[in-house]
């Protein structure tokens, strides 16, 4: 799909003027020797001086302000070139300890000779992220939840209390709104090109770091008040992302040439790319992830203006209305209530690899972390920017010329990742995780006949035949009975009504985990329902895990004589006990399967059915809850497990005659199989 590129800017004419030109209208200059001392103590009076405010003096002028400001800039950023490294790191390094992350400075410093380059707004988005976080630290000094936003950081009190209120007026004018310069924002999204960011704001932003170091030093010796530091946050779950194999120097070599002659790319942004490649060959994984993530987004949302037919979505914002950023583009509708048209041009694989690394909350959220100050930038995984670079190669071929685009998928490594971005699944939506999570604790009760038992376990085996266990025995065969339907056709024949041949269920569970189910979009009742799903598979999963570490640490004791005569009674009833919950749990870990691939039937309940069926899956979470509890070795109540395995054995058959589980509900069973 080819996209117009007669754009030379993503800024709209205001917001371009506040950045580009503004700040450039008075031309007096202004001395350094106000702004910061020999020692390099900044003189906050001087800037928050340039900071002015509306007639009624209740909110800032910001326009005002960026012009007063700009002299001042422009002495700091002169001040910044004249000095060696040497002279910068004894002035201000000390003050920029408390950002944690020190090193970026000299390193944004050395950008400032190169305007114009994509390595000083790189450097910039580096700057927030770590400032943001800094800030976020010295907020918990006086707060208890640190806000999300950096405009709510920014207008918080317990900032002021610790700065004043003029010094976070100067970071707002800077980062904090769409009103002012919003440097943040412009360049997290991807709306400005390397060479529309004026190096002496990069300059002046490094300066405030350094004096918010120094107001933050005092604040601290005055109070008796110690700085502690958030961790940040561990990217896990890295086999579970690496989708695609390893980037090699063919597929490098290939995007390099697909950024020059995709429309996707516009030529104003091609540097950000180029930059990108370069920083991957260097080792520098997390920069290279911050200019792929800006640039898609830039991408994206042209792709996004244009099937939605929005032109002027394309541009920033202005301060009374949304940017049109990843949140907007990714949404299944438009802010009108329209259809958004890009999901359905993209298709559902591209869609769900961008919800998983973007969106979901159990995914690595690149962006959203990233922008947030809150990974390890040295640490940052090779593996992660290598799924973006080859979703990236992918994407950009979808917008070259058909010759260009056949030509490179006809490379060996081209055609391997266009097939497998082409089968994408989700990974991180709840569906996926729940699928997981059941797949996961069937492998634990799998592990419970491998356990070891005493001689004396015919005293269990007595335990299993009183009357109360053969009813829950019986009623879990009706259940099946009731659902045979619905289960795969290969598995039809579960049992012959005195047992449940184990055999059958690892195989039976995996295969509907395995049946896909639609994750994109899904309803607020689906979500809910998913909710409950999850924590009835958490439970499941802990009683499984008491049960095979209490079977361990008893037997030991046993064999070792070391159980005193009720212990051993109790030890009696557990493994009884086992033998009914192993059974008892894989329906319950069938019923969620089951309930999972027919999840999107809970839409066609109508307000009370849906109450209704909540309730009932709550009441199976309840059981679960106190199974686990009775299971504990501290409480160790394995007898009274049966009566209230009964009683959850009722209600799910009781339930199930009422034909209003979602399995009931679906418009085609998944088996016709007899029992």
């Amino acid at each position: 799909m080819p996209i117009e590129d007669s754009i030379t800017t993503c800024l709209s004419p205001p917001v371009y003027d506040m950045i580009c030109k503004l700040g450039f209208e008075v031309k007096e200059s202004c001395d350094i020797n106000s702004i910061v001392t020999q020692r390099g103590e900044v003189c906050w009076r001087t800037i928050t001086d340039c900071v002015v405010y509306t007639e009624s003096a209740q909110s800032l002028d910001y326009r005002g302000s960026v012009m007063l400001l700009g002299p001042v800039c422009a002495a700091v950023h002169s001040h910044l070139l004249s000095l060696t490294k040497g002279q910068f790191e004894i002035r201000y390094m000390p003050w920029l300890q408390w950002t944690a992350f020190p090193e970026l400075f000299p390193e944004l410093v050395d950008a400032l000779e190169t305007p114009g380059a994509p390595a000083l707004p790189l450097g910039l988005m580096k700057l927030t992220a770590c400032l943001e976080r800094a800030l976020g630290d010295v907020f918990l000094l006086n707060g208890k939840e640190c806000p999300f936003l950096l405009r709510d950081l920014l207008t918080s009190e317990e900032l002021a209390e610790v700065f004043g209120r003029p010094v976070m007026d100067v970071l707002k004018v800077f980062i904090g709104s769409p009103c002012g310069l919003n440097l943040r924002n412009i360049l997290w999204h991807g709306f400005a090109s390397p060479h529309e960011i004026p190096p002496k704001y990069c300059s002046v932003m490094i300066l405030l770091t350094a004096g918010l170091g120094q107001l933050l030093e005092r604040y601290l010796q005055r109070t008796e008040a110690v700085l502690a530091r958030r961790p940040l946050v561990a990217l896990t779950g890295l086999e579970e992302l690496a989708v695609f194999p390893d980037v090699t120097s063919e597929v490098l070599s290939v995007l390099e040439e697909v950024v020059k002659k995709s429309t996707f790319v516009s030529k104003v942004m091609l540097p950000y790319w180029e930059a990108a490649l370069i920083r991957f060959r260097s080792h520098r994984f997390a920069d290279c992830a911050m200019l792929l993530l800006t640039q898609l987004e830039t991408g994206l949302r042209r792709v996004f203006a244009t099937v939605n037919e929005c032109p002027e979505r394309l541009l920033t914002a202005e301060s009374t209305a949304l940017y049109t950023t990843f949140d907007e583009i990714l949404a299944k509708h438009l802010s009108d209530g329209k259809i958004n048209q890009l999901p359905l041009f993209l298709g559902a694989p591209a869609m769900e690899f961008l919800w998983d690394f973007l969106n979901h909350q159990e995914g690595p959220r690149l962006r959203d972390h990233l922008s947030h100050g809150e990974f390890n930038l040295h640490d940052f995984p090779r593996e992660a920017t290598t799924q973006l670079l080859a979703f990236s190669v992918v994407l950009l071929l979808r917008f070259t010329d058909e010759d260009v685009s056949t030509a490179f998928k006809g490379k060996a490594a081209i055609k391997s990742l266009v097939a497998l971005a082409e089968g994408y699944t989700a990974h991180f939506h709840p569906i996926s995780q729940l699928k997981k999570q059941v797949l996961s604790c069937e492998k634990s009760i799998r592990v419970w006949p491998l356990l070891p038992l005493p001689q004396e376990a015919e005293e269990a085996a007595r335990l299993e035949g009183t009357s109360e266990a053969r009813a829950c025995k019986s009623l879990i065969t009706e259940i099946l009975r009731e659902l045979y339907h619905h289960l795969p056709e290969s598995h039809g024949a579960v049992g012959d009504g005195d047992g449940l041949p184990a055999e059958t269920w690892p195989q039976l569970i995996r295969e509907l985990c395995g049946t896909p189910v639609p994750t994109l979009f899904c309803p607020r009742t689906v979500v809910e329902v998913l909710t409950v799903l999850r924590n009835i598979s958490a439970q499941c999963a802990r009683a499984s895990g008491q049960v095979v570490a209490s079977a361990g640490l008893r037997h030991q004791q046993w064999v070792e004589r070391r159980l005193r005569s009720r212990q051993r009674q109790t030890y009696l009833h557990m493994l009884g006990s086992i033998k009914l919950l192993s059974p008892v749990l894989y329906l319950i870990l069938l019923l969620i399967a089951l309930e999972l691939v027919n999840i999107h039937a809970v839409c066609g309940k109508n307000t009370s059915e849906y109450q209704q069926y909540l309730k009932f899956l709550k009441s199976i979470l309840q059981y679960m809850e106190n199974l686990v509890a009775y299971t504990s070795q501290q409480k160790n109540k394995w007898s009274e497990t049966i009566a209230l395995t009964r009683t959850a054995l009722l209600k799910i058959w009781t339930f199930s005659e009422k034909k209003q589980m979602l399995v009931h509900l679906a418009k085609k069973s998944t088996s016709k199989g007899v029992l």
